[in-house]
């Protein structure tokens, strides 16, 4: 079994900072992509920000110069630094992982099990 536990979410004013972190746990090969999604009352699910094994990062425009997502492969973690936080950033956080179990096997999806983050104004 595969697990990706979330720490990190909570409560702060706009303009704050907050630091989240995943780390993947169990039996598994390799792992692809890691990165975050979130999710506020009543919309989609959205894609925040992304990070490959060779270290390559995508954002989404609206964290962009604010969200900084990093990893330590050896530790098969994946971080996601908050700053000048916003109101609109409120939202459930889910850490994915793109991950191999077997070799030679395929790259399935795993989720957290999410972290509210909220933002007051």
């Amino acid at each position: 079994q595969v697990q990706l536990v979330e720490s990190g979410g909570g409560l702060v004013q706009a303009g704050g900072s907050l630091r989240l972190s995943c780390a993947a746990s169990g039996s598994l090969v390799s792992i692809n992509t890691m990165g975050w999604y979130r999710q506020a009352p009543g919309k989609q699910r959205e894609l925040v920000a992304v990070s490959s094994s060779a270290g390559s990062t995508d954002y989404a425009d609206s964290v962009k110069g604010r969200f900084t997502i990093s990893r330590d492969n050896a530790k098969n973690t994946v971080y996601l630094q908050m700053n000048s936080l916003k109101p609109e950033d409120t939202a459930v956080y889910y850490c994915n992982a793109r991950i191999r179990r077997i070799w030679y096997g395929p790259e399935n999806d795993y989720w957290g099990q999410g972290t509210q983050v909220t933002v007051s104004s």
